[in-house]
């Protein structure tokens, strides 16, 4: 499905508004986004454009075909994968700054499954607020979600038993963090 989307409308299945944000975004008119032209497109509530690793994250996991970019069809299930993480992100940042601070992670990750201390919600904040304020942007948000989500998914599959503990290999804890590494 790559080269250039057709002129004159959406094709079937398209949004039409998506379509038209997908021709303003393809800045080259490749008729896919790269990274670049992602990141140029997506800002946070605080008018910075969302970072490269993030915008790299994401339209790897769009990529069907491995190119680096992706066609129309993947960015519309990208667009609306953004769009449910900004309504979580918008639901948990109770004060309305356009970041999240490590209170409302908590309460964000506590509801979304995640059991996890207010050191660890810390730790996050610190790993991925590269501006040093100590919150996160909807772009630190998104990655920091897809990365415990990954890391999560790995450790469910080496505990078999549910118990949330596994005995594990140096070795494979390192590859562990290197595959999922964000």
């Amino acid at each position: 499905m790559g080269g250039a989307p057709p002129m004159g409308g959406p094709p079937p299945g398209i949004d039409p508004q998506i379509y038209q944000w997908f021709l303003s975004v393809d800045a080259d008119r490749s008729g896919r986004i790269s990274t670049q032209e992602l990141q140029q497109a997506l800002v946070n509530g605080n008018w910075s454009h969302f970072n490269s690793e993030t915008c790299r994250l994401m339209i790897g996991m769009f990529d069907k075909d491995h190119s680096g970019t992706i066609e129309l069809h993947e960015f519309q299930a990208l667009w609306n994968y953004i769009q449910q993480w900004k309504g979580v992100f918008e639901r948990f940042d109770s004060n309305r700054t356009g970041s999240i601070e490590c209170g409302e992670l908590q309460t964000a990750l506590q509801q979304m499954g995640y059991n996890l201390s207010p050191q660890f919600c810390q730790t996050i904040i610190l790993k991925f607020d590269v501006r040093g304020r100590r919150c996160l942007t909807l772009d630190n948000f998104i990655q920091s979600c897809v990365m415990l989500k990954s890391l999560t998914d790995a450790f469910r599959t080496r505990d078999t038993a549910g118990t949330g503990h596994v005995q594990m290999s140096y070795e494979d804890f390192m590859s562990l963090a290197i595959i999922n590494k964000t």
